[in-house]
This record gives C-alpha cells, sequence and structure tokens, in this order.
C-alpha cells in the first residue's frame, strides 16, 4: 500500500510538472519590462519570451508578435526553445513510460518487470527537469547580469517575468516526482533486498 501510494503521489507530481513545463514554454512572460530610474512611469510594458514578444499599453491593449527569424535569436532563446520543447517531448515519454509500469494498468505482468519501467518513467522525469532547468537559469542568469550593468540603458533592462518562476517550480515537481516513483520501485513486492537496500541508501533523506 505505502509503495502504491508514494507511485500515485510521484506520478501526480510529474505530471503536473510537465504541465508546467509547457505552459513555461508558450508564455512570453520570460522577461518583463524593469521599472527603475526614467523608466518607471511608462505608457507600455514589454513581455520577451521564447517564441514572441509582447506589448501592453496602458489601456489594456495587447499586441504580440511572433520572432521573425530564429537565426536573429540570442544564443539562450535559442537553446532555451530548444531544451524546452526536448523537455516537453521527453515529459511525455515518461508519462507514458509510468503508465506502462504503474500498479493500475495491466501493460505488463509482474512487479519486477513493471518496477523497472517505473524506475525508467522516474529518471525519465528527473531528466525532464534538468533539461528544463538549464534555460531557465541561463535566461535568469543573463537577466540579472544585465539588470546590473551600467552600460545597459535603463530602457532595456529587464526583470524576471512569471514563466521562469512557472519553470522554476515544474521543475521542483519533476525533481521531486521522478524521485518518489524511483524510491517506489525499492518498495515494490519481488524486488531483491540487496536491490531495495542498495536504492534506499542513495535516495535523499
Amino acid at each position: 500500500m505505502a509503495s502504491a501510494a508514494i507511485e500515485i503521489l510521484g506520478l501526480s507530481l510529474s505530471i503536473l510538472g510537465w504541465v508546467g513545463v509547457i505552459l513555461a514554454c508558450g508564455l512570453p512572460m520570460w522577461q518583463v519590462s524593469a521599472f527603475i530610474e526614467n523608466n518607471i512611469v511608462v505608457a507600455q510594458i514589454i513581455w520577451e519570451g521564447l517564441w514572441m514578444s509582447c506589448v501592453v499599453q496602458s489601456t489594456g491593449q495587447m499586441q504580440c508578435k511572433v520572432y521573425d527569424s530564429i537565426l536573429a535569436l540570442s544564443q539562450e532563446l535559442q537553446a532555451g526553445r530548444a531544451l524546452t520543447v526536448m523537455a516537453s517531448i521527453v515529459g511525455l515519454i515518461g508519462l507514458l513510460v509510468t503508465i506502462v509500469g504503474a500498479k493500475c494498468t495491466n501493460c505488463l505482468q509482474g512487479n519486477s518487470a513493471k518496477g523497472r519501467v517505473l524506475l525508467a518513467g522516474g529518471v525519465i522525469y528527473i531528466l525532464c527537469g534538468i533539461l528544463v532547468l538549464i534555460p531557465l537559469c541561463w535566461i535568469a542568469n543573463i537577466i540579472i547580469t544585465e539588470f546590473y550593468d551600467p552600460r545597459v540603458p535603463a530602457s532595456q533592462k529587464r526583470e524576471m517575468g512569471a514563466a521562469l518562476y512557472v519553470g522554476w517550480a515544474a521543475t521542483a515537481l519533476l525533481l521531486l516526482g521522478g524521485s518518489l516513483l524511483c524510491c517506489s520501485f525499492a518498495m515494490k513486492d519481488g524486488i531483491s533486498d540487496s536491490v531495495r537496500l542498495g536504492l534506499l541508501q542513495i535516495m535523499p533523506t
């Protein structure tokens, strides 16, 4: 019963994290206008994402434009696109794998086989979290560096947008969910005591 509960919790957290990755990937609020110095009172707010930039007027009107050229994008945006799309695909693969290895399905027979598949699903979700964490930290580092760089004009300074925080939350869910799925493998019936002991020893306390 404990193994099944951990399995369900891990799968639920992983799915929520995967949905968060997709949401963060599509949101245009990776970078937002910084309200500093002469830029405190502005008639518009600028949002910049992986795929488009948006201008929000003080009247509430919003206009978004998809980036025209991929080659004209900065390295971090190109890498961010590639890694978040990869993370979304990897997360989908993780979902399919964990469904096959779940106790509530009959795709496989035997606890040992299901346990190995579930372990693979947990590792895939952890990989998904790492993939999306890289562009999040990369872009956040650039935003912070440019914000404190006196050579960058105030009008071009940006702050971290909501999409970054959504992505970090999704990463935490994926890492935690994937770890729980790996942990549930160690608790499944039919796994040898030596394997179970080894897995429990390497899991974080």
